[in-house]
């Protein structure tokens, strides 16, 4: 159940960028995304698989911008932003980002990568909230493909997430590729973290593939904090944005 709303309150979003590609990779659609992003009037935005550069389709692909994705995004709405590099290539490279309405006072990337397999961080930002000495912690995610990797990732976001002043809110959000749906159960044991959806309607909402959303892929956790109105973003227009669909809520500190 939503918890009542207290004090300030502020709007997260998340969502997988597809490195600004459509879901079936035929079309190049980041200003699209924009548009649909700047939508929401999210305050806070989770973003995974962003790309930071790209020599080849900066070349190639028509609208490409001359900025990094995320500051394309952020553009004239959100006055900041954050960017964790993960995956580096011969051509570019990609990763998470925050984009943030409120100051960031500091962030860094902590690599959780597992030998022998995709790159993988936790971007982590201390953002300040306006008439508030309260400083919002917040953990953009992307987690790997496999169980097992995934397991040494969370205990290493719990370690995170432990070494934070205890009293003070923590919003955690991304693609953590949790289709066995473990996540829940380490984080509330681990580090004390509550899942929105769960919360509302006992499980995660279904996220992936976003035409025909099966799995329940992406999540957005919280601790000291109350939540209100978790939902998923529409299909349309968000359907061919991304492979994954975007999640929202309200978080009430």
């Amino acid at each position: 159940m939503s918890q009542k709303p207290q004090g300030f309150s502020l709007k997260v979003l998340t969502i997988n960028t597809h490195m600004g590609f459509s879901a079936t990779n035929k079309r190049f659609i980041l200003p699209e995304l924009r548009d649909a992003v700047r939508d929401t009037s999210a305050d806070i935005v989770f973003l995974q698989e962003v790309m930071g550069s790209h020599d080849l389709h900066s070349i190639k692909v028509q609208n490409w911008p001359d900025t990094p994705h995320y500051e394309f995004l952020a553009e004239m709405m959100w006055q900041d932003f954050a960017y964790g590099r993960n995956a580096v290539y011969p051509e570019g490279h990609h990763g998470n980002a925050l984009l943030s309405r409120f100051p960031i006072l500091s962030y860094e990337n902590r690599d959780i990568s597992v030998e022998g397999t995709e790159k993988r961080g936790l971007l982590y930002c201390k953002i300040t909230l306006p008439d508030s000495d309260k400083i919002l912690h917040t953990v953009c995610v992307h987690l790997g493909l496999r169980d097992a990797h995934r397991a040494a990732q969370l205990t290493m976001l719990c370690e995170l997430l432990n070494s934070l002043p205890p009293d003070e809110p923590v919003v955690v959000a991304g693609d953590f590729n949790d289709w066995q749906q473990k996540a829940n159960k380490i984080l509330q044991r681990g580090a004390g973290m509550e899942e929105v959806f769960s919360q509302k309607n006992g499980r995660p909402a279904r996220t992936f593939p976003a035409r025909f959303p099966l799995l329940r892929l992406d999540r957005i956790y919280v601790r000291n904090a109350a939540v209100s109105h978790p939902h998923k973003i529409p299909l349309r227009p968000w359907s061919h944005l991304s492979d994954h669909a975007p999640l929202a809520v309200e978080i009430h500190l």
